[in-house]
């Protein structure tokens, strides 16, 4: 299926229905909640009568993208539901695929598994903002400046400051674009992206210093819940703080593994400057890209299973690549 005939068939179906859900993946960051949101807002904006819900649970460190809608059972009847930035059925957050009338999924990860009527994934593009992006500017969706501030946050995020080798030159032109097109003023748009509190940079201090590196230049930390008691921080931080390890001479992949209390589950962040790691992530309930993924694990004894596995391919990579 070729992009000018994906770009019109999910048009066609946003205009179809008068009741549309946009959902994403459990756990969501900015590229996740800036193509939701974003997406949302160019549907209202294209056809105000329409009912549009982003749905999911909130995230309160994301709060500045916007506010999401509270679910209905009501709202799966005759409805529309568009599904973004992810790749399997069982990471959607707050809804249940099957019992939508038609289901679309937009997504720039792996492909995993097919779950929705009609599925536009494309691995290549920087994040699910930029396909967003791509969607509005070859249809008839509308734009405007609250619009383009939350999709060019989502790319940004995923890109890292379009440091990622998925920031491509089609990338730098949807950019150039949306800059030319709205006019917004990007640098009142990073302070909410990577201004922290004090105690997640003291946080930082104590990765540095404990941070394991292997032989094979695997770099890892584990957090039981009295440490991060002890750091006045919770189990999302250290997945937050990931991407400023990204430039250790000794490390080529990194992880941090952070009880959650919440879940009673290992949160695990994984990020790689050449091996890929997502094959390891999904052998443990996980995945994500190959250079950046993530996963759940049940126990601490995993996480150092998964070590082990990591820092095989961090050796296979170096061999590879001397």
């Amino acid at each position: 299926m070729n992009l000018i005939s994906i770009y019109k068939k999910i048009y066609k179906k946003i205009k179809k229905y008068d009741t549309i859900v946009i959902a994403r993946h459990v756990g969501p960051d900015p590229d996740a909640l800036g193509s939701q949101l974003g997406l949302k807002m160019a549907i209202l904006n294209t056809f105000p009568k329409k009912n549009v819900y982003a749905v999911g649970c909130p995230a309160s460190k994301f709060r500045y993208l916007g506010l999401l809608d509270n679910f209905s059972d009501e709202m799966y009847q005759s409805s529309l539901l568009i599904v973004l930035d992810t790749p399997d059925q069982k990471r959607v957050d707050g809804v249940n695929p099957s019992k939508f009338k038609e289901s679309i999924k937009i997504d720039h990860h792996p492909f995993v598994e097919t779950f929705c009527d009609l599925e536009w994934i494309k691995e290549t593009s920087s994040s699910a903002s930029e396909m967003v992006l791509e969607l509005i500017f070859h249809s008839k969706l509308k734009m405007n400046e609250d619009i383009a501030e939350k999709l060019y946050i989502g790319l940004v995020a995923d890109t890292d400051r379009f440091m990622f080798k998925t920031s491509t030159a089609d990338t730098f032109q949807n950019v150039s674009k949306l800059l030319k097109q709205t006019k917004i003023d990007i640098t009142k748009l990073y302070p909410n992206l990577y201004t922290r509190p004090l105690k997640e940079i003291q946080f930082q201090g104590y990765l540095s210093k404990q941070l394991i590196v292997t032989e094979n230049g695997f770099g890892y930390v584990k957090l039981p819940q009295e440490i991060l008691d002890e750091e006045h921080v919770d189990a999302a931080t250290a997945g937050n703080l990931i991407n400023n390890f990204n430039f250790i001479s000794e490390v080529v992949a990194w992880g941090f593994f952070s009880y959650d209390k919440n879940t009673g589950l290992i949160r695990g962040s994984l990020r790689s400057r050449g091996p890929v790691i997502n094959e390891v992530a999904a052998q443990f309930g996980g995945g994500g890209h190959a250079m950046a993924s993530g996963c759940r694990l049940h126990s601490f004894e995993e996480v150092d299973q998964m070590v082990q596995q990591l820092d095989q391919v961090c050796k296979e990579y170096k061999e590879t690549n001397k």
